[in-house]
């Protein structure tokens, strides 16, 4: 099958000011630390649905506005003049029934793509999930060409966005990335006496807002699928793949500590 990515023949344009980049789920756990540790690099607009509890603690990293993923209007608005799209919003419960799945994980993700493309967006970042790929047994380390295999009905749902990033990327010369992203934990979560999750599928957010900067600031894919984990030293996921094509230096081991998993 081969790797799961395809070059662009013609580098997209660089650019000397800031990019304007969409964070859709902006007032969530991974879209409020991106935001606080990239608004100096980036001219940032944070998508929120206007319900979320954390709002006002975004406010000082960019331009908040109020979208829901069922408005495709309100998306073109949200998508005007953004360079790339980082889509986080999403039904984020791995247990998700399929009628709760289908109106933001489905819908809103063709919704999403649509209006970047309307919009002329230059890339969209997806947030898949190592749950699209959890169907495999620990025995064998992931490599991001393998064939699909979901263990869930919302891993199921990251394979359709998954396949909507391979669709508009190449029929619609709209970029797009997918980061199957591993277990985003921070310290406090992980010493809970009640909370275990293995090593081996833990990202760091420190980690996973890097490789989010280098698909932003990378100028030569057109398409790829990314294993968003940290460098733990048993991955079940291969992340060499990022590490060749976008320059993913990944700081933190969970086996080796949690220094790095600090909110």
């Amino acid at each position: 099958m081969g790797k799961a990515y395809v070059l662009k023949t013609v580098p997209f344009e660089a650019v000397n000011e800031k990019r304007r980049v969409l964070v859709t789920g902006a007032a969530g756990r991974i879209g409020s630390y991106f935001a606080q540790h990239t608004n100096s690099l980036y001219e940032l607009r944070l998508m929120v649905r206007g319900d979320e509890k954390d709002i006002d603690r975004i406010r000082p990293f960019g331009e908040v506005m109020e979208c829901d993923l069922s408005d495709l209007d309100g998306l073109k608005r949200a998508c005007h003049e953004v360079d790339t799209v980082v889509h986080l919003a999403a039904d984020p419960h791995v247990h998700s029934t399929w009628d709760a799945l289908l109106p933001n994980n489905i819908v809103g993700v063709y919704n999403l793509f649509e209006a970047a493309r309307t919009e002329g967006c230059r890339r969209v970042i997806f947030a898949s999930s190592v749950n699209a790929m959890n169907g495999y047994g620990h025995e064998v380390q992931i490599r991001s060409e393998d064939p699909v295999s979901p263990g869930n009905l919302y891993g199921v749902s990251k394979c359709f966005g998954e396949a909507m990033c391979r669709l508009y990327a190449t029929k619609e010369d709209l970029s797009a990335i997918a980061i199957r992203i591993g277990a985003f934990q921070t310290r406090k979560t992980l010493a809970s006496s009640n909370y275990r999750i293995p090593p081996s599928i833990l990202v760091s957010p420190r980690d996973l807002c890097q490789l989010f900067v280098k698909c932003i600031d990378d100028l030569t894919l057109q398409f790829a699928i990314f294993q968003g984990l940290s460098n733990n030293r048993h991955n079940w996921f291969d992340i060499s793949d990022a590490k060749e094509l976008v320059g993913y230096r990944p700081q933190d081991d969970a086996f080796e500590g949690f220094d790095g998993f600090d909110e």
